[in-house]
């Protein structure tokens, strides 16, 4: 009874195996693989045929052959080249952003152009007859045709126009069809050849198609397998054209819509839409995959989710990818220089299929706070574009027209019709957020929702309408949050205001200077970086080299320690842009002239006073708006990123632009 049980079993298995190789091999032939997928997928069908289904190898080579199977090697989106309806959907969506959605149209219109383009064909024949023939079948085909007697004329008609294809006899006098074939594939762009004649032999067709030759023909021509082979090269070049996406990566502090512009442009292109977020990533093998050889081996999360979406030209955003990690299992970030190169990508390998993946169609878009932190190599292959920091005017603009009315719906209060006064509005972007984003502008007004909810929910008779105004926010959201404290601060000995960009957008800083007795030391505290520091170093120096132009007693540090504290210690602090706010500070405390408190600066300070320009320009001015400082000090080099700024960005402020030190004391003491 026992060898029975044995026996029937391993026939079930034989049989269930038999069934599965045979569900594998309709699965190929559906397929329709590209021939290195085909002939590694044919091999691995050979192996598992010779195999036991009983080795454990079995299944792992089935569950391949399973996955080579459902990857969309041919299926691809279309995607939808109305301009004005994708401008309509990016500008429902999101308010302003200009450059990212003029570089969304213009991608757009390019793949417009590409599509129109016409098809253009080059016949070379020395017979007229057959070039005639030729040239009025293609023609009839909607493509444009030009004819040339041999190859000599060929050559000249290429040098002063680009042609797709190139259908050439291959005894010609003067130049034959191989000369020729060798000539184009020097021209850039490249064209196709395909060789017809009526001397056909298999070493002249083998010599022509390894050096390059698209197709090889013989006369007399049969005219479906030209339209055929033509067709073919026409759709597969268009297709080449077509797929070429973009790698971009959008910049800019939190809040500020990168992720959501990501989700619109798929919605514009009508293509599938993936998200992976990259924070804290360090395995490379989630990117590129495990080698088979592994128990338990899985393909990376790239791949895996182009199968997901079944097409091989997503949007794809790879969120978060200035934190990305690195540690013993793998550098992850060099597995992105592959992914994201243009040049690479279209042989994207996964360790898993071992198998070159086209991913030239997939449009990328990586987001990040601060690109400093991304490697120079990684950075040089994508195209960066700024999100910068949103003003008080387009914060207003953007939650009257978007935040607050989703938030209505969410709250179940659109039949209410509740309605926000301008002053609420306002007085919540400036009493209760301080942020360059919208995040914590959304908060406290889905915030505001939920208590009108609740005023509703326990009334016991029917509210009228209610208008949510500057009082009844207060009631709603209790005393303000935020005070423009370092504005409206009275003037201090060795206290300056300075501007500094961070990746959460422009912020202000207060710079104290002290000094007291001791032995010449500079004391520089508030977790300070190297850059930072070496800032402080040399305001010192330029002081104490230039004291008689400030008036000041030349022994001053002789047998003194100045401290240079800049608040908020528990933030760490890096770069030279603070430069010239230390050395005010200095100015001030060793002039005993109290600095203005609503004047904000900064520049790069070296050793001789000039001051050099720095990075972040609308972020700051933003902040110093956000903190009601009235005078804004920036390097004289800036002036460029003052000029191309909007006019809501300088609303309020008195920008000084200046090269040295010495020409700003009267703006930052004043003239007394």
């Amino acid at each position: 009874m026992v060898f029975f049980w044995k026996a029937e079993n391993t026939e079930n298995e034989e049989a269930q195996a038999g069934t599965d190789l045979d569900d594998l091999r309709k699965g190929i032939e559906k397929a329709k693989l590209p021939a290195p997928v085909a002939l590694v997928v044919g091999k691995e069908l050979e192996r598992l045929e010779k195999m036991d289904s009983s080795n454990p190898d079995y299944t792992i080579g089935l569950n391949y052959m399973d996955y080579l199977l459902s990857l969309p090697w041919h299926s691809f989106t279309e995607d939808n080249l109305d301009l004005k309806r994708a401008e309509n959907i990016l500008e429902s969506h999101h308010h302003g952003l200009r450059l990212i959605k003029e570089r969304v149209l213009e991608y757009l219109s390019v793949r417009t152009l590409c599509s129109l383009a016409d098809f253009q064909i080059l016949v070379v024949d020395d017979e007229e007859i057959a070039r005639t023939n030729l040239a009025y079948i293609l023609k009839k085909e909607g493509y444009r045709v030009v004819t040339a007697g041999n190859g000599l004329e060929a050559v000249k008609k290429m040098k002063e126009h680009s042609f797709d294809l190139v259908l050439t006899d291959l005894k010609m006098e003067g130049m034959d069809g191989i000369q020729l074939l060798e000539y184009a594939k020097q021209q850039e762009p490249r064209p196709e050849i395909v060789l017809i004649t009526g001397y056909a032999t298999v070493s002249t067709a083998v010599d022509a198609l390894q050096k390059g030759a698209a197709h090889y023909l013989p006369k007399p021509v049969d005219l479906d397998e030209i339209r055929a082979t033509v067709r073919g090269i026409r759709d597969k070049k268009r297709h080449l054209q077509m797929t070429r996406s973009p790698v971009l990566c959008f910049a800019g502090p939190p809040g500020t819509g990168k992720t959501s512009v990501g989700c619109s442009i798929a919605e514009a292109l009508e293509r599938e839409f993936v998200r992976i977020s990259l924070a804290g990533l360090r395995d490379e093998a989630e990117l590129r995959g495990h080698r088979r050889t592994y128990v338990g081996a899985m393909p990376g999360r790239i791949i895996n989710e182009i199968k997901r979406v079944g097409v091989k030209n997503p949007v794809f955003m790879l969120d978060e990818i200035d934190k990305i990690g690195q540690d013993f299992r793998g550098d992850p970030a060099s597995v992105l220089l592959e992914i994201l190169d243009p040049e690479q990508n279209q042989r994207f390998t996964d360790n898993y299929l071992d198998i070159p993946f086209d991913l030239s169609g997939v449009m990328f878009i990586a987001t990040a706070n601060a690109v400093d932190k991304l490697p120079e190599p990684l950075l040089d292959r994508m195209e960066v574009i700024y999100f910068p920091s949103y003003t008080a005017r387009e914060k207003k603009m953007i939650a009257e027209q978007y935040l607050i009315p989703r938030q209505m719906r969410e709250h179940a209060l659109t039949r209410k019709k509740i309605e926000f006064s301008d002053g609420a509005v306002t007085k919540l972007i400036q009493d209760y957020t301080l942020e360059a984003g919208l995040r914590n502008l959304e908060r406290q007004i889905a915030t505001v929702c939920r208590k009108l909810a609740r005023i509703y929910v326990q009334s016991e008779q029917d509210l009228p309408p209610l208008r949510v105004d500057e009082s009844m926010l207060e009631r709603l959201l209790g005393p303000r949050k935020f005070r423009h404290e370092i504005a409206v601060a009275g003037r201090q000995v060795g206290v300056t205001t300075g501007l500094v960009w961070t990746e959460f957008g422009g912020e202000i800083i207060s710079v104290e200077a002290g000094i007291m007795n001791g032995s010449q030391q500079l004391i520089l505290t508030g977790s300070l970086g190297s850059v930072l520091r070496e800032s402080a170093q040399t305001a010192l120096s330029y002081i104490r080299s230039h004291a008689d132009i400030f008036s000041i007693d030349p022994d001053f540090f002789a047998r003194s320690d100045i401290h240079v504290h800049i608040p908020s210690g528990a933030v760490s602090k890096d770069g030279p842009s603070a430069g010239i706010t230390i050395v005010m500070a200095l100015i001030s405390l060793l002039t005993k002239r109290p600095a203005r408190r609503d004047v904000a600066l900064t520049g790069e300070l070296t050793l001789s006073g000039r001051i050099l320009p720095v990075s972040g320009i609308r972020d700051k001015l933003l902040a110093a708006q956000r903190a009601g400082v009235k005078v804004v000090i920036l390097p004289l080099a800036n002036e460029v990123d003052v000029q191309g700024l909007e006019a809501d960005v300088t609303e309020g402020l008195e920008v000084v632009l200046a090269d040295e030190v010495q020409s700003l004391v009267d703006v930052v003491f004043g003239k007394d």
